[in-house]
């Protein structure tokens, strides 16, 4: 199993970060990539090498992330455990850090080019992420802000980024995430593909789950 020294202060800032940043999805249908799947799979090491002009820091925390990943959980490799908590970890400043860069690329209407130097990093994720078993949930995600028009019945949206969630609808609700007075826009999802990452993350808490890139959702009611 994974083990993390990330936690306290830190980790909580991190994880609104990752649950909230639902804000970021512009809900255009974009068309999917491509060429990633055609990649080697490689070592953490040798698939953030591209990503050094992006991210200057990468690798040293995946240094760090390899160094946790020594007997990883599920059955994963340790560079695809590492690859995970190297997903989960946060870092200074924000437009550096991988998971922010990432999902910025990802939801990008330009990203076909943009997203060539992450293929190496996206199919070692993806396949660590594909081999954990499927979590059926109701996951919650939300942020301070009134989406509600955005979100209409009836309609298939897309959020082209990877989503946290969190399982406990009673996060969602503390005065660390969205609290119980002012705008607020609160999703609970239906999920049938959720991955249960909590073994491979830099920030493991017990109600935390990751859904793919690109899933699809129908928006079947929303309440004032």
């Amino acid at each position: 199993m994974a083990t993390a020294a990330g936690g306290g202060e830190e980790a909580t800032i991190q994880r609104i970060l990752r649950i909230t940043d639902v804000a970021e999805e512009s809900l255009r249908f974009l068309a999917p990539i491509g060429g990633y799947s055609k990649m080697p799979l490689v070592s953490l090491e040798e698939a953030v090498k591209p990503l050094v002009p992006i991210l200057p820091d990468v690798q040293s925390h995946a240094y760090i992330a390899k160094q946790n990943c020594k007997k990883p959980a599920d059955k994963l490799t340790p560079d695809e455990s590492a690859s995970i908590m190297l997903y989960t970890m946060g870092w200074e400043p924000p437009e550096e850090c991988l998971y922010v860069v990432l999902n910025t690329t990802l939801r990008a209407t330009d990203r076909q080019q943009k997203l060539k130097p992450w293929y190496l990093f996206l199919r070692l994720l993806l396949n660590a992420l594909f081999r954990l078993p499927l979590l059926p949930a109701i996951a919650y995600r939300g942020v301070k802000l009134d989406l509600s028009r955005r979100y209409v019945e009836g309609e298939t949206i897309v959020w082209w980024g990877f989503s946290s969630c969190t399982t406990s609808v009673g996060v969602l609700k503390s005065e660390m995430f969205l609290g119980k007075t002012g705008n607020r826009t609160m999703f609970t999802l239906h999920c049938k593909s959720a991955r249960d990452i909590r073994k491979h993350s830099f920030y493991p808490v017990e109600d935390e789950v990751l859904l793919m890139a690109a899933t699809q959702f129908k928006v079947v009611s929303s309440l004032d």
